[in-house]
């Protein structure tokens, strides 16, 4: 009886939450919906002709893909400081301190994985089918599918570059350690270099400009990873030896 009841408070308390991070979700939505006219101008600055529609409807969901990513990205810290406080009764006092300070990590790595697909990978990729229609089709792109290319290929660098931040949060809570992450190495890299060469054209510099890039924040990881589980390490057994004396 005891068990049901603490599970239905678990489960509650998760409810609560979800609905906080949702709440949170929509608010951002509807402000970036209100200037998404100027964040959308913003981003077909760049090109020389407009983009066609196709329909009526089509560029009323541009607006709210462009609103929703915006959201998401904004939503990031809310989230992770749910997430926090959902699993705060298990955390000792330094495990708190220490997942706390990571929260505002992720919104940062989120955008600059954002940036990074926006400014270079993108930029790279279009560039690249461009030159290969050139002399051959005529080029005409539609707002959807446009935005819909351009959201595939950056999005997913802002949840790629979220994985420091989440490796030296589960190191801190004792999920993960350096040790298992050098081992499974191999296993990563193959991952990493797989995606890379999925999302990315078929030329050798694409993949490069993507593929190094995850590698090394796969090896950054590691390195944080073992500054965390030293520190961590180092606190056990001072507190080991202090309740031996």
């Amino acid at each position: 009886m005891d068990r049901d009841l603490y599970l239905a408070e678990h489960l509650e308390e998760l409810r609560r939450r979800l609905i906080i991070t949702t709440g949170f979700f929509l608010i951002f939505f509807i402000v970036f919906f209100v200037y998404v006219e100027n964040i959308y101008e913003f981003l077909i600055k760049d090109l020389e002709d407009k983009l066609a529609i196709l329909g009526p409807a089509d560029i009323l969901w541009v607006y709210f893909l462009i609103s929703g990513v915006f959201a998401i990205a904004f939503t990031i810290p809310i989230a992770a400081y749910q997430i926090w406080k959902f699993v705060l009764p298990a955390l000792d006092p330094n495990e708190r301190k220490s997942t706390l300070l990571l929260i505002p990590s992720l919104f940062i790595l989120f955008l600059t994985g954002i940036g990074f697909g926006y400014m270079i990978v993108f930029p790279t990729v279009l560039s690249f089918m461009q030159n290969m229609s050139t002399g051959h089709f005529e080029t005409f792109y539609t707002t959807e599918k446009y935005f819909r290319f351009m959201i595939n290929l950056t999005f997913p660098f802002g949840v790629l570059f979220e994985l420091p931040a989440v490796i030296l949060f589960l190191t801190s809570l004792g999920i993960l350690n350096p040790a298992r992450l050098a081992k499974t190495r191999k296993i990563a890299y193959f991952i990493l270099i797989v995606t890379a060469v999925l999302i990315t054209p078929p030329d050798f510099i694409s993949d490069f400009l993507v593929m190094v890039p995850l590698l090394l924040l796969y090896e950054v990881s590691i390195t944080l990873s073992r500054v965390v589980y030293r520190k961590k390490l180092r606190k056990e057994n001072f507190l080991h030896s202090n309740l031996k004396s």
